[in-house]
């Protein structure tokens, strides 16, 4: 449903709205009161909730005059119907005109807004069966004006959530202006980018000269010494080899 999907962008608004007036300058104040609410809105709303008002009295007047305990049907049925009306009279007598106070000092409060929508959703849910059980068991006048009551509730149902889904456009404009005011906040706030060095190359330079560095021949290491020790040969006479003497034969 159109109604539940857009409550969901209500939750959002105040905290871009807080995120906006983060973003802001020091220098800007923020506004020591909300945004002033258009009179011909404020005007919708004091008629529909004195019609509602209206309503509540008439009600509960209508539910004070039936006569449960004479209705022709079993007890379980006159005790359940008591109940509901025990039940209806404790919301119209404490609860709604606490939600429409509030409302009405806020009188686009959409939190405020939509629990009084869902209050009136309530009461027509068990202000239904009552009617039923007094078109059966109750008197015609008796029907009669509880009937007239729910269809009063309904059409102030319905008003009511005209009126929602009106401020629902309403805020969802709201929050694109606010959303591209934190965008534009946000890049102020943002430091420049730094922007990446430039390296200019000239083809026409004539290409510089390589000078070769002359090389110094290093002198070379001293080797170490090396002594030959000189080995003395001694030679050995060794006698002459004698020949065997041969004897003369005789």
């Amino acid at each position: 449903m159109k109604l539940f999907a857009t409550y969901g962008l209500f939750l959002v608004f105040p905290f871009l709205i807080a995120t906006a007036m983060a973003q802001g300058t020091p220098s800007v104040a923020p506004a020591a009161s909300g945004p002033a609410v258009p009179y011909a809105s404020v005007s919708q709303l004091n008629l529909l909730l004195s019609q509602l008002e209206q309503v509540a009295q008439a009600t509960q007047v209508d539910l004070a005059k039936l006569r449960i305990e004479k209705w022709k049907t079993d007890s379980n049925t006159k005790r359940g119907t008591q109940s509901d009306v025990e039940s209806l009279q404790r919301n119209l007598q404490n609860a709604l005109p606490e939600i429409i106070a509030q409302l009405r000092a806020s009188p686009e409060n959409v939190g405020a807004t939509f629990k009084l929508y869902r209050n009136l959703d309530a009461l027509f849910d068990v202000l239904g069966p009552v009617v039923e059980s007094a078109g059966a068991f109750g008197s015609k006048d008796e029907f009669q004006a509880v009937q007239n009551d729910l269809s009063a509730i309904e059409r102030s149902r319905r008003e009511l959530a005209e009126r929602m889904e009106t401020l629902a456009t309403s805020k969802e404009g709201e929050l694109t202006q606010l959303r591209t005011q934190v965008h534009d906040l946000q890049a102020a706030a943002a430091p420049p980018p730094v922007a990446p060095k430039k390296v200019v190359v000239d083809d026409n330079e004539p290409p510089k000269k390589v000078v070769k560095k002359k090389t110094v021949p290093k002198p070379p290491k001293p080797s170490p010494s090396t002594t030959t020790p000189t080995s003395s040969t001694t030679t050995t006479s060794q006698p002459p080899t004698q020949q065997p003497q041969t004897q003369p034969q005789h």
